[in-house]
């Protein structure tokens, strides 16, 4: 992939294979995802995987699953239907401590601008901006694991994008 890339990890005290089921349910976004209003499913079987998010902010967002590495992650295409698609990564690591999700995103944002050009706009608004999403995303995934409950509504703040 090519461009920038924003991740962010964090380890949960669940197994791998647990951490899986839970990310690899359909309609996982709900109940695990702090900006999330509904995941609806598109096309959800054995050989492909489709669906939208609507945010809090009324945004609707597609997912293309292109990869599927059972019991791993996957990859996916993400953004409005006929709109440009940031490429995200879901990874599973085992962990001494039970196992470590890491998302990656290779945002659309500036991706056709020159290197050198959008290398400022990126990091100092856009790589902050992403990696604080990705936190809550984890860490919705986290306390829905931890406690069984769904996660509140921007339970780790609120954000400018998604809220």
């Amino acid at each position: 992939m090519k461009g920038f890339s924003s991740s962010n990890s964090e380890v949960f005290s669940q197994k791998p294979e647990q951490l899986w089921d839970t990310i690899s349910k359909e309609n996982n976004l709900n109940g695990t995802h702090p900006f999330c209003k509904n995941n609806k499913t598109l096309v959800w079987s054995d050989v492909e995987h489709r669906d939208q998010i609507e945010y809090f902010n009324g945004m609707k967002l597609t997912r293309v699953f292109t990869e599927w590495l059972e019991g791993k992650g996957y990859d996916l295409w993400i953004g409005e239907e006929d709109g440009p698609k940031s490429y995200v990564k879901w990874r599973i690591d085992e962990h001494k401590q039970g196992s470590k999700l890491t998302i990656t995103v290779y945002p659309h944002l500036l991706r056709k601008w020159p290197k050198l050009i959008s290398f400022i706009p990126y990091y100092l608004y856009i790589d902050p901006k992403l990696k604080s999403y990705l936190s809550s995303v984890i860490r919705g995934f986290k306390w829905y694991l931890d406690t069984g409950s769904s996660v509140p509504k921007n339970k780790f703040g609120k954000h400018s994008w998604f809220s």
